[in-house]
């Protein structure tokens, strides 16, 4: 937190205090997948009239994100930042959505040393350029250690399910397995095995902020069983406090996957 922020709130220290110990010893997510919502309403709504601040916001909110998961001991966090209908917006805003993204990998890249980043998406949709500064940065990262940062982008889960099957198919047919004898090899492990998150566990923990009640088919595969927590708060007016507070909400629940 910032000191401006302390100033203008000074009982969020105590509070932010308060949550850490409550979390002390409780059961924490291994895995948690953010959907970064609302970054057009923040700006609208804040008063700006170029949107472009809230995805500037919003971006920069990313290594605070990494940092307060790092120091919450969380092993994979997932952060969907642009889907594959996003790709539909004004080439204006979605150029400038490349640059903001590319700017956020290449910071995790320089300034966390505990930080591997993987792009998780279908990045052929993106433009040959924009796609190479991404999977350029995030290359330099592969041998850190401590916690993994996916980067969603160019992401739909339906698409995902689609490359994953596709990718099955092709490494059974160039094993020598022919069509007929298909069928019995597409089972949910081996899928899993060709998703984008490939290796990972699924999230535990699915995060989406400003208000909207709904996975928008973010890791429809690998959500199936994860515990779901929704805030009104604009993704670029998300704070530590919230964070933690969708940590304590967690240790609460008890998951039963579906029994």
């Amino acid at each position: 937190m910032s000191v401006l922020s302390k100033l203008r709130y000074p009982l969020y220290p105590l509070y932010e205090a308060r949550l850490k110990r409550e979390l002390r010893g409780k059961k924490r997510p291994r895995h948690i997948a953010v959907m970064a919502d609302g970054n057009r309403r923040w700006a609208r709504e804040s008063g700006f009239a170029d949107i472009s601040h809230g995805h500037r916001v919003g971006g920069a909110k990313i290594g605070e994100l990494v940092r307060w998961s790092a120091e919450m001991d969380i092993d994979v966090l997932t952060i969907y930042l642009l889907s594959t209908e996003n790709l539909q917006r004004t080439t204006e805003e979605v150029e400038l959505l490349f640059d903001i993204i590319s700017g956020v990998i290449e910071d995790l890249a320089t300034e966390h040393d505990t930080c591997r980043v993987r792009l998780v998406g279908h990045l052929e949709l993106l433009p040959e350029d924009v796609a190479k500064r991404m999977r350029d940065s995030a290359a330099t990262t592969d041998e850190k250690p401590g916690l993994t940062v996916n980067i969603a982008v160019g992401y739909g889960g339906r698409q995902e399910i689609v490359d994953a099957v596709r990718s099955l198919i092709d490494a059974k047919a160039h094993a020598g397995v022919a069509a007929k004898d298909m069928a019995p090899e597409i089972t949910v492990e081996s899928i899993s095995e060709h998703l984008y998150t490939s290796g990972q566990p699924d999230p535990d923990l699915v995060i989406r902020t400003s208000g909207e009640q709904r996975l928008s088919g973010f890791l429809l595969w690998q959500a199936a069983y994860s515990e779901i927590w929704f805030t009104d708060t604009y993704w670029p007016a998300f704070r530590k406090i919230d964070f933690l507070r969708a940590l304590r909400d967690y240790s609460q629940r008890s998951r039963r996957f579906g029994k």
